[in-house]
């Protein structure tokens, strides 16, 4: 079942979610140097709601940091901030080059987090008006292409148990922050063991 039916929006969760990614990637860029976020999208409208975009997020930013090392990624994120044409286009292109084996939950939070990188490239590169296109460029893609799929796989509360493994693999390649990033998977899957407990009580 879908979060829509225990009073939840997989929709609004998703914008909040990309919002999230986007500014905690912009967390340590002054911020009169980006235009803000908030009218972009809808915000979430329950605690439970804010914990789980909280907690998803955390896990997005341990799956993403696999991805900082992949060169054929950074190369396509850097080719979006600076390559001539459409950024539309070029921000399309590596979309449907996450997504090119089918979609995923782990694919789902690359898309994120990839954005919240594009977004940082825009703000170094002097194009910061280019941070809202990005948010807005995303949410358009998780509408059309992603909330359907999402939906039809049990909503976003169904995303932490493959999320979760995906984090762990993500810790057990490290070796220097794995005792913080393991406590942060330990108290994901906490958080997220409590609000699915809280869920099925109100159904």
């Amino acid at each position: 079942m879908a979060c829509e039916g225990n009073g939840m929006s997989d929709e609004r969760i998703g914008e909040a979610l990309i919002k999230e990614v986007i500014k905690e990637e912009l967390r340590d860029v002054p911020s009169q140097d980006f235009p803000p976020l908030t009218p972009l999208v809808v915000d979430v409208k329950t605690v439970q709601e804010q914990k789980m975009v909280t907690q998803l997020g955390k896990m997005i930013r341990i799956i993403g940091d696999r991805v900082k090392d992949d060169k054929e990624f950074q190369d396509a994120i850097d080719g979006v901030a600076c390559c001539p044409g459409s950024m539309w286009d070029r921000f399309k292109d590596v979309a449907d080059k996450v997504f090119q084996h089918g979609i995923t939950w782990e694919r789902i939070a690359v898309l994120f987090y990839v954005a919240g990188k594009l977004a940082v490239r825009m703000v170094k590169a002097h194009l910061p008006q280019s941070v809202r296109e990005i948010l807005k460029w995303t949410v358009d893609f998780f509408r059309k292409n992603l909330l359907e799929w999402i939906r039809d796989h049990g909503g976003w509360i169904n995303s932490f148990s493959e999320l979760a493994v995906a984090s762990m693999q993500s810790v057990s390649s490290m070796s220097s922050q794995s005792y913080g990033l393991a406590l942060i998977f330990i108290a994901g899957l906490a958080i997220g063991s409590f609000i699915t407990w809280r869920l099925t009580r109100q159904l």
